[in-house]
């Protein structure tokens, strides 16, 4: 018995955990992040490390970010984007901003190299 509500227990608290890092996001109009296409509409947003992943029903998007540290927590989540091409993201209630990377053209090295 006391097994069965220690393991019960875990879970929810589990499942807690996992539901605090996910973050709804609504896209008025199809947008690039990345190399990424999103299409309009309803996201959770989940961070794991450097990487924003996008999921939308059974589909799911990574896309590199780097994450920064605010002073005072975001009021609202909102997105910047130029030229349909998403920039950042402020997660409303935290202090977490996501800024994606910049696409990098393949085939191409560094200069210098």
């Amino acid at each position: 018995m006391k097994l069965k509500l220690s393991l019960c227990l875990a879970t929810l608290a589990l499942g807690i955990a996992s539901a605090a890092s996910s973050y709804s996001v609504t896209l008025t109009s199809d947008i690039s992040a990345g190399n990424s296409q999103l299409k309009a509409g309803d996201y959770k947003v989940a961070v794991e490390g450097n990487q924003a992943i996008f999921k939308q029903g059974k589909e799911t998007t990574q896309v590199p970010v780097t994450v920064e540290k605010n002073a005072k927590k975001f009021r609202y989540t909102s997105l910047q984007s130029v030229d349909s091409k998403l920039q950042s993201i402020e997660l409303g209630g935290t202090n977490t901003k996501l800024v994606v990377a910049p696409v990098q053209p393949t085939g191409t090295q560094p200069v210098g190299q």
